[in-house]
């Protein structure tokens, strides 16, 4: 079967939503990746364009994802690009989701300690049920869209 693994490393920018369905544990959050470049001209590394996917992670990725991160932490995610065209109301929306396979930090940012879930976590993850969050991204050249690009992806107080 011919899929599309892609790698993306960018910043988490939703509270991983976590869900027990029938099919078991599922969890799912925004990951914006965000291109830079070294700019000759200010001699200063700027910022281009955030693309943002929905990682969707499903068994016992979607336990340990959502015991794990948090908005602003760096990642690495790997898995299948699934891009989809909607029409909703007369506009054309276009979402690209990433079915995980392996998600973790992203240690060029910082250190991690690897803890191996206990049985007690894998039957019953603590996470109690979520609000959940817009996952609508608007279509290109809305007001919306507009708006968003002029605000950085993460807060600068994660940054630093």
């Amino acid at each position: 079967m011919n899929e599309t693994m892609v790698c993306a490393v960018g910043r988490v920018a939703t509270q991983p939503v976590y869900r027990e369905m029938a099919s078991g544990p599922s969890a799912r959050f925004r990951l914006a990746v965000t291109a830079r470049y070294w700019d000759r001209e200010k001699n200063t590394w700027t910022d281009g364009h955030t693309n943002f996917f929905t990682v969707w992670a499903n068994r016992q990725l979607a336990t340990n994802t959502a015991a794990s991160l948090t908005v602003g932490e760096p990642v690495i995610v790997q898995g299948r690009l699934k891009v989809r065209t909607d029409v909703r109301e007369g506009q054309s929306w276009t979402s690209a989701d990433i079915d995980a396979v392996a998600i973790g930090h992203d240690l060029a940012w910082g250190t991690a300690a690897f803890r191996r879930a206990s049985k007690a976590e894998i039957a019953a993850p603590s996470q109690a049920p979520q609000p959940e969050p817009n996952w609508e991204t608007p279509p290109e050249g809305s007001e919306a869209t507009t708006a968003t690009r002029s605000q950085p992806a993460v807060p600068e107080a994660v940054l630093t």
